[in-house]
């Protein structure tokens, strides 16, 4: 039940939340837990800030720094895309990062960020931070994953429990492993 503005060949499902509420801990719980079910992942990361990949020195680096509008690392196993300059879109969307991915070689599309397009998200809460519940405002949310119980008419996840969450992902966008 895919109801994203999102024209993408498998589900994406993003994680939102407050800066410091544990998204990318909670993502890497995640990862391996899907993994060992047999998707396919792949995650796209929103970044607000400026972005290095690489390390001043290396060969990458240099040929971005002397002026190359993009530059692409890849070996066998591993593949880096770096622009900026003219290149460089205004802003990022999530259309233009999936457009990035391979297509067809992923199950599902887990996004941390881009919390303010239109697809379907999952909020990520603590109550002892105090920040006032995303899902109350973006009729784009699926689920909420809390530490402590929360009213909501969505689906409350435990978010010590991350086998929980994978459950409700996979079940809720049909997803089945290549196992």
């Amino acid at each position: 039940m895919n109801s994203s503005t999102l024209n993408y060949y498998c589900p994406v499902v993003g994680f939102c939340a407050y800066s410091g509420t544990g998204k990318t801990t909670l993502l890497t719980q995640l990862i391996p837990l899907i993994k060992a079910k047999g998707v396919r992942l792949a995650v796209i990361k929103h970044a607000h800030h400026q972005l290095e990949l690489d390390k001043p020195g290396k060969d990458s680096y240099r040929m971005r720094e002397a002026g190359a509008d993009q530059v692409l690392l890849m070996s066998a196993k591993v593949c880096a895309l770096t622009w900026q300059g003219e290149t460089a879109p205004e802003e990022a969307s999530l259309n233009r990062a999936l457009s990035m991915l391979v297509p067809h070689s992923v199950d599902l599309v887990i996004v941390e960020g881009f919390k303010h397009e239109a697809y379907p998200k999952i909020e990520i809460h603590r109550a002892a931070l105090g920040n006032p519940l995303l899902h109350q405002t973006d009729p784009h949310m699926i689920a909420v994953v809390s530490d402590k119980p929360i009213e909501s008419t969505l689906p409350v996840l435990d978010l010590n429990k991350p086998e929980q969450v994978v459950a409700f992902v996979l079940e809720y966008f049909g997803v089945q492993g290549q196992v």
